[in-house]
């Protein structure tokens, strides 16, 4: 049986095709997805090796992929907008249950794009949590060495 669905990380939308077995069409790339352990998949194609950790969340698929977190929106081919995400107004959460490592980016601190905030720790693997644009780190809601649980804000940029 085949499905299709479209996949939105928030600032773009793809239509996913999920075919027998583990056979998964991404933009014309065939992909092979399979349970690696629980939480993990390995995704396979012609140019590509990769493990990747996924936890559910209400809001979707939180995916830890090359040091990147992303929040998958899953919805039907037949509406294509998916679940429409709300905006968090510049908060950022824990993807999944995890313990700070460290805060890199105490209040204050101007970060641009992509710069790491802070550093949590799940399932064995560092989950840099990353601005996703240009800012000022107007309050950090956690500690060093604290059990935070997915959906919770953990910093505010302003």
């Amino acid at each position: 049986m085949t499905r299709r669905r479209v996949v939105s990380t928030g600032t773009e939308s793809v239509t996913v095709t999920v075919g027998p077995g583990d056979r998964v069409l991404v933009r014309e790339t065939a992909l092979t997805v399979v349970s690696a352990s629980a939480g993990a998949w390995r995704v396979s194609g012609a140019a590509i090796a990769r493990l990747a950790h996924a936890a559910r969340s209400p809001e979707g698929w939180w995916v830890h992929l090359d040091g990147a977190v992303f929040l998958l929106e899953i919805g039907d081919e037949e509406r294509p907008e998916a679940r429409k995400r709300q905006d968090a107004g510049g908060s950022l959460m824990a993807p999944m249950p995890a313990t700070v490592l460290s805060i890199v980016a105490p209040v204050g601190t101007a970060v641009a794009t992509g710069e790491t905030l802070l550093l949590l720790e799940a399932m064995k693997m560092e989950l840099p949590i990353r601005a996703p644009r240009d800012g000022v780190v107007a309050a950090v809601h956690c500690r060093e060495g604290e059990l935070v649980q997915p959906g919770v804000t953990l910093v505010d940029l302003a």
